[in-house]
């Protein structure tokens, strides 16, 4: 019973002296390949738009440090627009057309336009990654974020002023447009095995989508996070 008991205490202590080496040591176990699916959610504060969906990663591990792949995301949302992310002049023209409105006594003098609207939008992107690999068990990791956006948005109005105006602005009752799109991200994954990882990411992106109808741009900001799956040969030699 003494020489158990010993031995467990200099293998627990063996353990606890080599376990900061071993998550300092760098990674030599790289596959070549790994896939990964997730959740993704989108935020777009100045629409006051938030967007739940899915994402999925392909890449190739080229360096200990490079990667390249595709990234696909796809989620949908719903939100409230007003016209202040109208251009100027078609917030102009609206107020000029909802004043006659009030002025005729057709509507209240407290009327606001707001119109609900459904939006659904999917990402595309490729390029390179860099990696940190120092740490065994984390992979720590930066990219740029170019790519195209796809956007489809269905206004739903509930008045028939809004009715109206939205037959005016949106005569086909949806409207879809792609536009490139620029960022950057990062993440890390935890690596629980040299096979399977647990990955978190965000990449903050900048669109000009709908740029006939909306005063600008706007930044959107993706948070994902799901599991990994790395295979093929092992790169590092």
């Amino acid at each position: 019973m003494f020489v158990c008991s010993r031995v467990f205490r200099r293998a627990a202590l063996a353990v606890l002296i080599l376990f900061p080496a071993l998550a300092l040591a760098q990674q030599t176990d790289i596959p070549r390949y790994d896939v990964y699916a997730g959740f993704a959610g989108f935020e777009t504060p100045w629409l006051n738009l938030a967007q739940r969906g899915f994402h999925t990663q392909v890449g190739e591990n080229l360096r200990r440090w490079l990667s390249v792949g595709f990234d696909y995301s796809e989620a949908s949302g719903h939100n409230e627009l007003t016209p202040t992310v109208l251009k100027p002049s078609l917030q102009q023209e609206l107020a000029a057309e909802i004043e006659l409105l009030i002025q005729a006594g057709e509507i209240p003098p407290n009327y606001q336009l707001v119109v609900p609207t459904d939006a659904f939008s999917e990402t595309f992107a490729a390029g390179p990654q860099l990696a940190y690999r120092h740490y065994k068990p984390v992979t720590l990791f930066i990219r740029p974020s170019l790519g195209a956006i796809r956007q489809r948005v269905t206004p739903h109005p509930t008045d028939p002023v809004s009715t109206a105006i939205v037959a005016q602005l949106v005569p086909a009752g949806t409207k879809l447009d792609w536009q490139g799109f620029y960022g950057f991200g990062g993440g890390f994954e935890w690596n629980a095995t040299p096979h399977f990882g647990i990955r978190a990411q965000t990449d903050v992106v900048y669109w000009d989508l709908f740029n006939d109808l909306l005063a600008h741009g706007s930044w959107t900001t993706r948070y994902a996070f799901g599991l990994a799956y790395h295979f093929g040969p092992n790169i590092v030699h």
